[in-house]
């Protein structure tokens, strides 16, 4: 057993957030125990994680063996098991890295030890799950969430509560999107099934904004240490053929880096009260500048260690909803892309169907004529036609079963539709206040004042115009 000592300083997380501490593994080792002391404190955070010989700096390939971030203070790798966030199998003789991630650091430093067991007793070599390609193959609308977390990261709960509560809330695909980590897929390849499809998942998480790789076997490696490295982040998430999108770009943890080549941005993130009009904002200029990014929502739900019944702040909340041609992995993914769906409150939340001249949200159209509504579930609330120069129309959604046909005339750029809450304010005020009372807030609720907010239930992709 070996502990290593080190002071770190406001210097250190200045000069890289990233701080490594290298240690020895000889030949035949099967199983490596790892364990980080620090004084943890609001102001003192230090994240945990490791890298075999095979990393050769950012960005990597190879050599990832785990990460837990603050969730966790110690960790083993072994032949056959790993620590939740830690990949099992082959344990390379050679210079092994604890990787520190120095979130917080006191102004005066603070002291670290890290100490290493390692051990060769005889263990089986347990190989990887493989993946499965479940289909459902009937063409129709099918409700995910693409924002969750488990244990792997930093969530209490099992894969398997989290499937649980996908199964109860009634949806059809579910991504994990774990801290940059994969691990999960331990649990979701074997399960993955055509009434539950998993889509591969994971968040790049780092102090300066959030993406999640969507589509993807490999881990992507999220040590971006400057605001160009998002570029990097879109070239290797590209190059493995997946999908980038930014994640909850609002307070407290925007997106700083600069803006990389992303596919979609999780413009709804848990309760719309949770700041989502400032993501939704950020969003339409972005469309108004030119950028075709598809919108979808994720709950970013950190399943606890029971499953828990259905309310305001559990999984798919909200839900995104993708009209697919079969329910599968690759359908989700090119459905995701190219922006063929809506977003809505919850798996029972407001149906919000747009065509322009018969195509589909996510279409291009030249010289668009008429733009058509099909809404259901949201009778007395708000519709609301937005293109390039904001606001254009309105409509008071008369029935639960509704359509509505709205000539485009002068539309600029792109055409999309919103349910805002009008008849359903009160109520939806009053749940939001009766969850929050007497009660700790989470931390992306704290601070959030209504009075002027307007109350969005469904938020659809925008039908973009050419020329």
């Amino acid at each position: 057993m070996t502990t290593i000592t080190a002071r770190i300083t406001r210097a250190d997380q200045a000069a890289n957030p990233y701080f490594y501490v290298p240690f020895d593994v000889p030949e035949g080792t099967t199983r490596i125990d790892v364990t980080l002391a620090y004084p943890k404190a609001e102001d003192c955070v230090i994240d945990l994680g490791a890298f075999d010989p095979r990393d050769t700096g950012y960005p990597t390939r190879e050599g990832f063996r785990g990460w837990s971030g603050g969730a966790r203070d110690r960790f083993f790798i072994a032949t056959d098991d790993a620590t939740p966030g830690y990949v099992h199998g082959v344990i390379q003789p050679g210079r092994w890295t604890v990787i520190l991630g120095l979130y917080r650091v006191p102004e005066a430093g603070t002291d670290v030890s890290v100490t290493i067991a390692l051990d060769t007793a005889p263990r089986a070599l347990e190989p990887q799950p493989e993946r499965r390609l479940p289909v459902r193959r009937q063409a129709g609308w099918y409700r995910g969430d693409l924002h969750c977390h488990t244990f792997h990261s930093d969530a209490k709960g099992s894969p398997e509560l989290l499937h649980a509560a996908a199964r109860q809330a009634g949806l059809d695909f579910l991504a994990i999107a774990d801290h940059n980590t994969t691990t999960q897929r331990r649990y979701f390849h074997p399960q993955s099934s055509p009434e539950l499809v998993f889509v591969r998942a994971m968040e790049v998480t780092t102090a300066e904004g959030h993406a999640n790789v969507y589509g993807v076997d490999d881990w992507i490696d999220f040590r971006m240490t400057r605001r160009a490295d998002a570029h990097t982040l879109a070239r290797l998430v590209h190059e493995r053929g997946g999908l980038l999108s930014i994640n909850h770009d609002k307070p407290p943890i925007a997106w700083e880096y600069e803006l990389p080549e992303a596919d979609c941005q999780e413009v709804w993130q848990s309760t719309w009260m949770a700041w989502n009009w400032i993501a939704l904002e950020r969003w339409q200029q972005r469309l108004v500048s030119g950028l075709r990014l598809s919108a979808i929502g994720g709950s970013d739900y950190h399943q606890p260690a029971q499953l828990m019944p259905e309310g305001p702040l559990v999984l798919a909340r909200p839900t995104t909803v993708l009209w697919l041609p079969e329910l599968s992995e690759d359908a989700i993914l090119a459905a995701m892309k190219a922006g063929q769906g809506y977003v809505t409150e919850s798996p029972t939340g407001p149906a919000l169907v747009m065509t322009v001249d018969g195509q589909p949200m996510g279409s291009s159209v030249a010289a668009p004529r008429l733009a058509r509504v099909e809404i259901r579930g949201a009778k007395g609330d708000r519709l609301v036609w937005i293109d390039a120069s904001g606001n254009i129309g309105t409509a008071l959604i008369a029935a639960d079963e509704w359509s509505h046909d709205f000539a485009l005339g002068h539309a600029k750029g792109f055409i999309r539709a919103e349910i805002v809450a009008e008849a359903s304010r009160e109520r939806l005020g009053a749940e939001f206040l009766a969850l929050i009372e007497g009660r700790e807030l989470p931390w992306q609720l704290r601070g959030v004042n209504l009075a002027d907010q307007a109350i969005r239930r469904a938020l659809g992709n925008p039908v973009y115009i050419e020329g």
